[in-house]
Order: structure tokens, then C-alpha cells, then sequence
């Protein structure tokens, strides 16, 4: 049994269905959802920090890096929505399945690295926010970030097209907010028109330029839209799959279109209300706050101004989780609880920014947040281009592989955008080394070596086209499956078994045989236990899904070759939950689990079945250990 690799978040591929929807138009509306969970990465409060810190300093003029980002957004999505609609994998899955294991863990580490920018940026934002409606103390806004793990929990029960909702109310709260802002503000046209020419002044604007840039097209998300867009349920022929891919795009397009409005009208604000008064360093989101109303005239500017922030702030944090578990699953295969994936990923963000302002002051937040951005996009390259490489592969994509044109612009705006931060990281090296004077060898010796290496990394993405360790790509998803040898002798009737396709079933099935014998028959239960099962539970249909449909048939065939009566049951979600209903419902009078010797640390890390299982039903429960 053969199939790609262990699968992700993508489990979420078909859990809204779209073949009911008659005309076009429903159609489209059933496909929308996935870009706009995407679409509030574009509009986070690291997104603000730039922009108004870019229409303070140079007014208008760099509003062609907003287009400019925005179009390289667009079509870094589609291409990333692409891969995950044609091959049914995310970016990080289709990494690990062509790249060798020493790469993936850097790319890994890397797309934390991001995902923890992403997340300083959010933090920061919503703190920020709260001081600015209640006053409440910057610190203590950043304590309090780590409870929005309960929301996010909250969401994932809802289900898919809810959370979709929620973040839509989100985005139109910040939407309308700076609609109104813009309003007030009275900007000039005829600048704005002006400020679409391209032009970089200085080596400030190139920072800021780059920041934006990093703030646009963020790495993490095109991880998250190959898996998004894979909740959506179509035929399996190439007429849907091509209607998807249009759908698709269409939906990028309108979303991307927003998040590019709700940008470009923050950057407009700050040229509006700062530069034109002469208030060219205007750079933290708190000074904006607090000039807002004397330069507007009104209070309303200000609270508009705070309440958009949270509302960024909060739905950036959704996203971002998302990704987090994305990422942790496709590299490592590792499949841990939602809510300790949450607090880890809130923590490596909470930390840094708690010991940042507690040391150095509030005035440092603005500052981080820019810093943020120019991290987050010195990752891009080290996701851009194994994406491109991959839906540029005929091998695996088939007739939906990118043409020569869409491919030749693809790594045009990959050399910008390398080009950009290698011209960034050598400006900034240069102060650096400048700046250390006897100590610049320190610098030589460790800065140095580590950007040689990064740069090394990016040369090794560019000529391997992901024809690494293919073998990846064709093992099982649990591994390489065992042999049964069953062993028989008298017992119950109905024998309820959970398997996990690992070296566990061997034990536990020889044992249910043991004691049902022939006369007994034996319900086999599998339960797909992924981020994405857990969130959308049976309306999960993909290609995990299938796959382990056709690993459990194998098993109940070999069942059925020893003179066995068994059948199959696919579960989703909840181990020890799932595995307690079916026995119940299938009425059997015995569950055999097998079990693993997990420690109380991975018994915390991966949460626990067995007694899960036994305090939900009436009937006896074996345990069988692993030998």
C-alpha cells in the first residue's frame, strides 16, 4: 500500500460539498472561504506598523510597493492553492516527500521561525489595541493574549464555514473602521494617483519598502492555502478540478483585493494625517492613536482606529495557528493536542515581547513589529521556491502544471524578493561590522557563517527541483504496514478492535482472535486523529482518508483469508471518543486497544485513548501492550 505523504491539515479537503451548488454563482460562493482566512495575514498589526511608519516618513510614494506586494501575493496564492487542490498536499507535505530529512528540518525551523513572527506581530497588536480602549498596561495586554487559545478552541468546534464567517465579521469591522477613517482624513487623489509610480528615495525606504513586503506576502501563509482549499468538495475529474482552480483564483482575487484596500487606506491615513502636518517619524501605532483625533478633529478616529486593530490582531491569530499545525505536521509528523500547539506557538512569541518591553519600555513595540515583518520576509524565498518548482513539475501536476509564462514570471518576483533582503542583509551587516569595531570578529565568526549557510540553502532550493528522497512520497502514511499472522481460539461474540496501522495491530488483533475465535466477528476501527479530523470530523474526505479506507479493507480481506468475519470502520476526530461510540453503536461486547507504554510526557503531548475509551462504555476493555 502505496501513497504520498502523511497528510496534514489538508484533511479538511472535502468537508464543504460544492456539487450541489446548480449555477455558477452558488458555485463560486460555495468555493469562497479559504482566501479570506488567508486574506487577514495581509492585514495584520504588522501590516499596520509599516504602513504607517512608510505614509509618515515618504507620504504617498510608496503605495506602488503595496500594489506591487499585493500582485505578488496574488500570484504566490493561486500557484500555492494550486499545488494543494492538484496533489492534495501542502506545501510542507510536498516538501518532506522530495527533499532530504536535514533539509526539511531547517525549512522547519525556518517556518517556525516565521510563524513566530507572525504571531510577535499579532500579540503586540491586540495588546496595543486593548491599551488604547482601556488603558491597561502594554505588559498586561501581552499576558493576556495567551488566553485567546480558549477562542480559537471555541472556533474549531464550530466548524469550517462559522470560522470562515467570524473572520469575514472580523475583516469587514476593519474595513469599515478605516473606511470612515479615510472619510475623515481628506486625502490628496492626485498624490495617491502619483504615489503609484515606482520610486525608492532612500535606504530607509528600501527598509520600510522590504518590511512591506514581508508584511504582504507572508511565508506562513502559503502553507496554510494549500491546505484551505482542500475543504472543498468537487468531482475528480479535470472539467471540476479546472473549475476549482478558477474558482479559486477568483476567490484569492477578491480577498487579496481587500486586504489591499485596508493596507493601502492605513498608509493613506498616516500620509493624510502625518506626513502632510510635518510628522514625518511616526512610527509606533500608539502615537497614531493618540494624534488621530486632534488632526481629525473627533474621537471617533481613534476608537475606530483601536477597535480595527484588535479585530486584526485576533483574526491574524486564527490564521496563524493554523499554519502552526500545518507546518509541525507535514515536516515532522508530528500530531500533537490543538490546544498545547496553540500555547506553544503563543509562547514563543509572548516571551520575546514580555522580556523585550519589560527590559527597554513600550517604545520598543513599534520597532519589533517592523523588525517582524523584514524576519518574516526573509523567509519567503525558502517557501516561494520549492512551491514554484513543484506546480512547475508535469511529473506530479500533470496537464495543471504552470505554463512557461506563468513560471518565468513566478521566479521574477522570487529574484526580487531575494534580491531585496540579500540588499537589505548587507546594509545592515555593514553598520554592523562598522558599529562593532574590535569586536566585528565576533560578527566574521558568527553572523557571517550563518548567512553563508542561508544563502547555501537557497542555492541548494534553486538548481534541486525536489527530486530528493522520492521514497518519502510513496511509503504509507503510518508507515510501512506489518504482517499479520492471526493465532485463533474460543471467546466473545462481537470484538470490537482499534487499530492504528502500526506494529500494535499485530498484537492486538492475535489477541481478539484468542479470545473470539471463528464464531466471533470483529469490528476493526481506525480513527483519523489529524488537526483537520478533530475540526470537521466525517465530513472529512480526502486523500488520508481514502487511503486509510483502503489499508483497513486490506486488513479485514486478511481477516476474511483466515476464516475471520470482520469489517472496517473509519472514524474522525476524537480517538478515545470515536472509538467508544462505534463500539457502542456496532454493539459489541469487548474492545481491544493496543497500547504504546507512552510516558505521562507524550501521554500530555499526544493525549490519551485508553482511558478516554473506558470511561465511556459498559463492557470490558483489554489492553494489550505493545511487545
Amino acid at each position: 500500500m502505496h501513497t504520498e505523504s502523511r497528510e496534514s491539515l489538508q484533511e479538511v479537503h472535502a468537508s464543504v460539498d460544492t456539487e450541489g451548488r446548480k449555477s455558477p454563482f452558488r458555485k463560486l460562493l460555495a468555493f469562497m472561504g479559504p482566501a479570506y482566512l488567508v486574506s487577514v495575514g495581509y492585514m495584520d498589526p504588522g501590516n499596520w506598523a509599516t504602513d504607517i511608519a512608510a505614509g509618515s516618513a515618504f507620504g504617498y510614494r510608496l503605495i506602488w510597493v503595496l500594489l506591487m506586494s499585493n500582485v505578488m501575493a496574488l500570484l504566490l496564492q493561486s500557484l500555492s492553492a494550486r499545488l494543494g487542490l492538484v496533489r492534495k498536499l501542502d506545501l510542507a507535505q510536498a516538501s518532506r516527500a522530495h527533499y532530504p530529512k536535514f533539509v526539511n528540518y531547517v525549512l522547519y525551523g525556518l517556518a517556525e521561525i516565521a510563524i513566530a513572527a507572525t504571531d510577535l506581530a499579532e500579540i503586540l497588536g491586540m495588546a496595543i489595541g486593548l491599551q488604547l480602549l482601556t488603558g491597561l498596561p502594554l505588559l498586561w495586554g501581552v499576558a493576556l493574549t495567551v488566553s485567546d487559545t480558549l477562542l480559537f478552541l471555541l472556533l474549531q468546534r464550530w466548524g469550517m464555514r462559522k470560522m470562515e464567517a467570524f473572520i469575514i465579521v472580523l475583516i469587514s469591522i476593519i474595513g469599515g473602521a478605516f473606511v470612515v477613517e479615510m472619510f475623515l482624513a481628506k486625502p490628496d487623489l492626485g498624490d495617491i494617483a502619483r504615489g503609484f509610480v515606482p520610486d525608492i528615495p532612500n535606504a530607509a525606504a528600501l527598509y520600510l519598502a522590504i518590511g512591506i513586503i514581508g508584511a504582504t506576502v507572508m511565508p506562513h501563509n502559503l502553507y496554510l492555502h494549500s491546505a484551505l482549499v482542500q475543504t472543498r468538495r468537487f468531482g475528480g475529474g479535470a472539467d471540476s478540478l479546472r473549475k476549482a482552480i478558477r474558482f479559486n483564483f477568483i476567490d484569492s482575487a477578491i480577498a487579496l483585493n481587500l486586504a489591499f484596500f485596508v493596507n493601502a487606506a492605513i498608509l493613506v491615513l498616516a500620509a493624510a494625517a502625518f506626513h502632510r502636518n510635518g510628522l514625518f517619524e511616526v512610527a509606533e501605532i500608539q502615537d497614531a492613536h493618540r494624534l488621530l483625533s486632534n488632526l481629525l478633529g473627533t474621537e471617533l478616529a481613534p476608537t475606530l482606529f483601536a477597535v480595527a486593530l484588535i479585530a486584526a490582531g485576533q483574526s491574524s491569530t486564527i490564521t496563524g495557528t493554523l499554519a502552526g499545525q500545518i507546518v509541525m505536521e507535514g515536516y515532522l509528523h508530528l500530531r500533537i493536542q490543538p490546544w498545547l500547539r496553540r500555547l506553544l506557538t503563543r509562547l514563543l512569541a509572548v516571551v520575546p515581547a514580555f522580556l523585550v518591553i519589560y527590559f527597554f519600555g513600550e517604545e520598543e513595540s513599534g520597532r519589533m513589529l517592523i523588525f517582524s515583518q523584514v524576519l518574516l520576509s526573509l523567509q519567503l524565498g525558502f517557501a516561494i521556491i520549492p512551491l514554484i518548482h513543484f506546480v512547475s513539475d508535469r511529473t506530479t501536476m500533470g496537464e495543471f502544471a504552470i505554463g512557461t509564462g506563468l513560471r518565468i514570471l513566478s521566479w521574477i518576483v522570487t529574484v526580487v524578493i531575494v534580491a531585496l533582503n540579500v540588499q537589505l542583509v548587507i546594509g545592515e551587516l555593514s553598520g554592523w561590522l562598522a558599529a562593532a569595531g574590535d569586536r566585528a570578529w565576533l560578527l566574521w565568526a558568527t553572523v557571517v557563517p550563518g548567512l553563508i549557510a542561508a544563502l547555501g540553502l537557497l542555492l541548494y532550493l534553486v538548481v534541486n527541483k525536489g527530486s530528493g528522497p522520492a521514497g518519502e512520497a510513496r511509503k504509507s502514511l503510518h508507515g510501512t504496514l506489518p504482517t499479520l499472522a492471526i493465532r485463533a481460539r474460543s471467546g466473545y461474540r462481537r470484538i470490537a478492535v482499534a487499530v492504528d496501522f502500526s506494529a500494535a495491530d499485530q498484537q492486538a488483533l492475535s489477541e481478539a482472535v484468542t479470545l473470539g475465535g471463528q464464531e466471533a466477528e470483529y469490528v476493526l476501527i481506525h480513527v483519523v486523529e489529524s488537526a483537520g479530523a478533530r475540526l470537521f470530523g466525517r465530513d472529512t474526505s480526502d486523500r488520508e482518508t481514502e487511503s486509510d479506507r483502503r489499508i483497513l479493507r486490506v486488513y479485514t480481506e486478511r481477516m476474511a483469508q483466515e476464516g475471520y468475519r470482520a469489517t472496517g470502520v473509519l472514524e474522525h476526530g476524537q480517538p478515545g471518543r470515536s472509538i467508544a461510540a462505534v463500539a457502542i453503536r456496532e454493539g459489541a461486547d469487548l474492545i481491544v486497544l493496543g497500547a504504546h507504554g507512552h510516558g505521562w510526557f507524550k501521554d500530555l503531548l499526544l493525549g490519551t485513548t485508553v482511558g478516554a475509551v473506558r470511561h465511556r462504555v459498559g463492557i470490558p476493555v483489554l489492553v494489550v501492550r505493545e511487545p
